[in-house]
């Protein structure tokens, strides 16, 4: 059976957002999804063909979620694990957040106005709010807030593998990467390039990691990383990111700086995440 989490709430409170937010941590969102259509889509998520197994389903309007309760009854009756999740925020925000955008509220209506259009969306979803299973109130949260609540309660165990995380090595003479960051460099370590067998090796070769990752001066350096990834990690997740690129570069991107980075990628491997390593210029000239 699906887990299924339905996005419910006042236009302008974010379900948009908590929509993408829900992608990042890896469930197949379907945003803007008439109530009417809601057993269909799960039905084909439900296949046995399908690869989903989380399913976010972000349904419009308050004229468009009427129906939804008895919607997410059915389909608790059939098996799905199913949550509704409603986002509110205060009239004067909401009222805020439609001036600042220029959008039309999607009860427009003539003589009446955008307060009262909230308010009356707010009446007709008093009921689906009083059924949620989380209610997130969005007046005072940044995006990354928001984001930050959503990893909270839908996310993984771990919050921080919710975090793509890729390390490039590269040589400085060829440039440094443009999509990056963190840049470490770390030409000051003794060069392999200057002892006439290593200079043919890369650092994916095992002799040229032990002659970098032997030096005291390499093993000073990676704990001081590993000091500052104690310290980031977590306040990057807090701003809401979702994706970070280290990269190690040395002169010619071969050996030092390649052997920097597997170390570095084996480290958060360690940490239980699952780093993406690019040698950028390891087979370059």
């Amino acid at each position: 059976m699906t887990d299924i989490i339905v996005i419910t709430g006042l236009s302008g409170a974010g379900r948009s957002q908590a929509a993408d937010d829900l992608e990042d941590l890896g469930w197949f969102v379907v945003d803007n999804l008439p109530v009417v259509l809601i057993d269909k889509v799960v039905e084909l998520s439900s296949d046995k063909n399908s690869a989903i197994e989380k399913l976010g389903l972000v349904v419009g309007n308050a004229h468009q979620q009427t129906g939804i309760l008895d919607v997410v009854a059915s389909l608790r009756t059939q098996g799905h694990q199913v949550r509704v999740l409603f986002l509110e925020a205060t009239v004067k925000e909401l009222v805020q957040r439609y001036e600042a955008s220029r959008r039309r509220h999607p009860f427009v209506e003539a003589n009446i106005g955008l307060e009262d259009l909230i308010e009356k969306e707010k009446s007709i979803l008093q009921d689906v709010r009083a059924a949620a299973d989380v209610v997130i109130d969005t007046t005072s949260l940044t995006v990354h807030q928001l984001k930050s609540q959503i990893m909270g309660l839908f996310g993984p165990a771990s919050a921080v593998d919710t975090m793509q995380i890729g390390v490039t090595s590269f040589g400085y003479k060829r440039g440094i990467p443009s999509d990056v960051d963190l840049v470490f460099d770390v030409r000051f370590l003794p060069n392999p390039h200057w002892n006439e067998q290593l200079r043919p090796l890369t650092g994916l070769d095992d002799a040229v990691k032990t002659f970098v990752l032997e030096q005291p001066l390499t093993q000073q350096f990676l704990a001081q990383i590993d000091a500052l990834l104690d310290l980031t990690l977590p306040a990057y997740l807090a701003e809401g990111r979702s994706y970070l690129t280290i990269a190690i570069g040395c002169t010619g991107g071969r050996h030092r700086s390649v052997a920097i980075a597997e170390a570095l990628g084996l480290g958060l491997s360690q940490r239980g995440l699952h780093p993406r390593i690019v040698h950028r210029d390891v087979s370059a000239n």
